[in-house]
Parts: structure tokens; sequence; C-alpha cells
């Protein structure tokens, strides 16, 4: 934040006092621009600070290898999920599944071989998850294969093969059996492959499969070529990162968090209604899509000059249009918006493949017909604050 590093150049010093900002400076260095400039970003201040504590005691506890005598911990987001699988057994709304058409020869104990390695490298692509007394567990095998399972294709039409492809993607894991991997190879012809990964989200997440398919790529060279590729040895695994989480988010810092949440969310609208030509579900469906559109080169330069003018990145100016849109549409001030965010606070976590993402919840009031100036302001606030927290 250029303010605060302003004010330190100038040797104001910034602290939190319970709730409170204290500003200790030299006579004479805070003028009135200083003091206006303070006063209306002093709650955003007071946010990086608590942030920076929280984050101070998390860099004090180190991330690092433990030991596997007692099975770990799942992590926060792990029980969530499992929990989630409790209630509905068999639902296979938490696959992700990845497609590839590969064109070319093909050498398919070259991708064994590599598909072995990277389950030797990734302790999570060996992790199930059984329970004690209503109680789960990472369980983590020292030896599982997981193998690539070739069928013949070639004379499915491309519709058929599609449904094939979802059939395949629906079909549910039992998280207290591993692998929770699944990897199909499917001829379409003499010279054409899909490679279809199915992994669950328990112990994936969409940066996990960037991961996978850099690392499945690299070592499938290397086993193409003769010479087998030795990846950078991993300093910690998911497990290691579980405990730490454990650990960290726990007592004091916990309690803080969730009565952040508590608060920030009391009264929060639980359902949108958008005005849309079907009526919505009674029941859950998990039947939803996904829309991409490529912005023109001008129009996303256009967006990110008015987010730099306003002090905003690309993602909160998008969001608040995003929000004028959900208020246009629905008539409603009070706007509640999940968006994910990696979750990956610490360097030796880059490579991990594992569950990292989480959905922070940003709610907006729209209220006073503000500008779209002062909406991305109220934006801006809201997002910094949320992730901070």
């Amino acid at each position: 934040m250029d303010l605060i590093s302003r004010l330190r150049d100038l040797g104001v010093r910034l602290a939190l006092d319970g709730d409170n900002l204290r500003v200790d400076a030299p006579n004479g260095v805070l003028n009135d621009g200083l003091r206006t400039e303070l006063a209306h970003c002093k709650t955003e201040i007071i946010n990086l600070l608590e942030w920076s504590r929280r984050s101070n005691r998390s860099i004090a506890l180190p991330l690092e290898r433990r030991s596997r005598d007692i099975s770990p911990p799942l992590s926060y987001a792990q029980q969530r999920l499992w929990f989630l699988d409790q209630l509905e057994p068999g639902n296979s709304a938490h696959n992700i599944s990845w497609t590839v058409r590969v064109k070319g020869v093909l050498n398919q104990a070259a991708l064994q071989r590599a598909v072995d390695d990277l389950v030797v490298r990734h302790e999570t692509l060996r992790t199930s998850f059984p329970s004690l007394a209503g109680k789960p567990f990472q369980k983590i095998t020292s030896k599982i294969r997981v193998p690539v399972q070739l069928e013949d294709m070639t004379d499915a039409s491309d519709e058929k093969l599609r449904a094939y492809l979802a059939h395949l993607a629906s079909r549910p894991f039992e998280l207290d059996n591993a692998p929770l991997l699944r990897i199909t190879l499917l001829r379409t012809a003499e010279s054409e492959h899909v490679l279809l990964v199915l992994i669950h989200h328990i112990i994936s997440d969409g940066a996990s499969m960037r991961v996978m398919f850099r690392e499945l790529a690299a070592l499938y060279e290397g086993h193409v070529s003769g010479q087998p590729l030795a990846l950078p040895e991993l300093s910690v695994q998911y497990a290691d990162f579980a405990i730490w989480q454990r650990e960290w988010l726990t007592g004091d810092v916990l309690e803080q968090q969730l009565d952040y949440w508590k608060k920030r969310l009391s009264g929060a609208p639980e359902v949108l209604e958008l005005p849309t030509d079907r009526p919505r579900s009674a029941a859950q469906r998990f039947r939803g899509a996904s829309v991409l559109r490529v912005l023109p080169r001008a129009l996303a330069n256009d967006l990110r000059a008015i987010g730099r003018a306003h002090r905003c990145t690309l993602y909160m100016v998008m969001l608040a249009a995003f929000k004028v849109l959900l208020n246009r549409y629905s008539g409603r001030e009070d706007l509640v918006v999940g968006t994910p965010i990696s979750g990956r606070s610490r360097t030796a976590l880059e490579g991990l493949i594992g569950f990292f993402v989480n959905t922070v919840v940003l709610r907006s009031d729209l209220s006073g017909n503000p500008t779209f100036a002062d909406l991305m302001e109220r934006v801006r606030s809201v997002a910094i604050e949320a992730h901070s927290n």
C-alpha cells in the first residue's frame, strides 16, 4: 500500500491498540493531507495490520516434514468435503475431470511409468480417508498403482465419445478406498487418443491439476527419451500442511476468524432471486455449468486503466461490474458473492497436489445509488478485508 510505504519513509509508525489504530510520528510530519489520507484509509490499514499479525503467528510456526507414526488429520477443507460425502454417499459432484486430446504416436508404457512416478511423488495420490469412531483421518499407502485403462473408441461418433466421457466422469469414489484417482486413455484413431484424468476434489483442486499435467508431461518425455527425469524433491507433503494448519488455526486465532465471519454474514440473504426463464429447483441437482468469454485486448486494457485510477485490481473492477448486473436484475442492494482463492500461502505448497482452494464470501452494500467509482471503493474494501480473514 503506497500510503504505508510513504509513512514508513517519513518515520511514522503504525500499530494496533486493541481495535484502534495507533499512529506515532515525529513532530511536524503529519500534515493535513496525510491526516486526511489516514482517516480515509483507516479501516483498510487496520485490516492489513491484523492480517500481518496473524501471518506473523503462522510464519512463526514452521511448515516442515512431520512424522507419519500417527495418522495425519484432515485439513479443514478436506473435513468439509468428507462431511458432505457422509451426508450424500456416492455423489460425484466433487469429481474433478480433465480431458486432453493427444495427437501423434503415444507410448503407453512410458505414460504408465510417468503415472507411477507421479503417484510415488505425491502422497495425496496414495491417500484415503477412513474413520475411527466417526473421526476421519488420512491413511497414506506406501505403495499403490493407478493403472492407465486403455479403451478402444475408434468406431465411436463424437456424440458417443462425449457421452462416454461424461459417464466416466460421473462415476463416484469411495473416500475410504484409495486411490481416489482414475486415468483412462481412449483410442479414437490410430494416432489419436483422449486422456481422461478423474480425481476427487478432496485430494486436488484446479491449481493441482496444472501441477499434475505439467509434471506428467515432463516425466513422460523423460521415459520416452530413455532418460527418466528426476524432479526436484518436495520439501513437504499435503499431510504436513494439514498438521500445520490444525496447529496454527486454533485457539484465539480460530475464534477471531469465526467471530469475524459470523458478524460479517449476520442477516445476509440466503438466496438471490433472479428473473430466470425457469424456476429454481427445490432440490440441489449439481447441474451447473460455466461459460467462458474472452474480452478484446483493448477492452481489457481499458478495464485495467479504470482499476489503476481507483487503486483497484482488474478482479475488483470485474466484481463490481458483476454486482451491478446482479443488482439490475434482482433489485437487491445486499449482494453476496462467493469467490475462490488459492489457499497456498507458502512457497513450499505451490508444487503440491492437494486441496488448498477455499471460497471467500464477499458481501457488498449497493444502497444509496452509488456511482461506479464509489462501488469499486466499497468492493475494494470488502475484498481486502475478506482476504485478510
